[in-house]
């Protein structure tokens, strides 16, 4: 009787959980790659770096040897470049990039489309064509250039730059956003039409959502080339035309630079374009590993 109670006690009580397993921490090891990376992006943007600093010095600060780390910060330089008229060279890039980067999305956005899902024959030969166009180098063309934009009137004005700024853009557009439309697929639209959708209504509804990331990164290439532009530039513009590089180009002095004022000159040339792609960042990340992985 005893045997059957304690057998029957020691049904009714809870079993022993095993014990739970230790958790091992894993020691993070470190990455030598990862430290090269890092000292790689230090290095490149060190001289950004010392650029904004120095916009904020005054021209005896900026010419100490050595280097001063520690000044009194002043807006003085960012005052002298306005005063020289940098408001006209701002306005002038800006308004050259932005109407060539829209005219460069409305020609090239159909003509990748048809590269791509519509192809037409001889395809890669049109293509070899379009990226053809960048291989002539521009020294060899600004003589015939300036003959024809001379002749025509438009020397010394901004649509002669977003002309050359749209042809200069448009193959390298035309040849990445074929490779984004190439990621669609076909059944796509074949849907689209078996519901009764037109070309265009498939392409302005269902095909550029799906690679609007890819055509933001395009955008933002092409801005950054016509912002960054200089040869056709300095030899077809003169004062009311002039974009921001060749406004840059007027700090060099005979009597030598002036690097605190160059450097103010130089930070508000390049804020515009670093604002843009950290606005586009998130798209231009998608947009340039679009179709990376499958």
């Amino acid at each position: 009787m005893s045997t059957t109670t304690s057998v029957a006690t020691e049904a009714t009580q809870p079993s022993e959980q095993p014990p739970e397993p230790r958790r091992i921490r894993k020691r993070r090891s470190l990455n030598p790659w990862g430290v090269v990376a890092w000292i790689a992006a230090i290095g490149f943007f060190f001289p950004v770096l010392w650029m904004v600093l120095t916009a904020f010095k005054k021209e005896a600060d900026a010419y100490t040897d050595p280097p001063k780390l520690f000044f009194a910060p002043t807006l003085d330089q960012f005052r002298a470049v306005f005063d020289q008229g940098v408001g006209t060279g701002l306005a002038n890039s800006a308004f050259a990039t932005v109407v060539s980067t829209i005219l460069v999305l409305v020609l090239g956005v159909p003509a990748a489309f048809a590269l791509s899902l519509r192809p037409v024959r001889n395809t890669k030969d049109a293509m070899f064509f379009f990226l053809s166009t960048k291989m002539l180098p521009v020294v060899a063309a600004i003589l015939p250039l300036y003959v024809i934009v001379s002749d025509i009137g438009l020397l010394d004005n901004i649509w002669a730059l977003i002309i050359l700024y749209t042809a200069m853009n448009l193959p390298i557009a035309v040849w990445m956003m074929r490779s984004f439309f190439l990621e669609v697929p076909g059944e796509i639209l074949e849907a689209a039409s078996l519901d009764g959708a037109s070309l265009w209504r498939s392409m302005r509804e269902v095909v550029l959502p799906l690679v609007s990331p890819g055509i933001a990164a395009t955008a933002l290439i092409c801005v950054i080339f016509a912002w960054n532009e200089f040869f056709f530039a300095v030899n077809l513009t003169a004062v009311q035309a002039q974009t921001m590089p060749v406004f840059l180009v007027g700090f060099i002095a005979g009597e030598g630079l002036y690097w605190a004022k160059l450097s103010a000159a130089a930070t508000m040339a390049a804020l515009p374009v670093v604002l843009a792609g950290w606005l586009a960042q998130n798209k231009l990340v998608r947009g340039l590993s679009f179709g990376a992985i499958k």
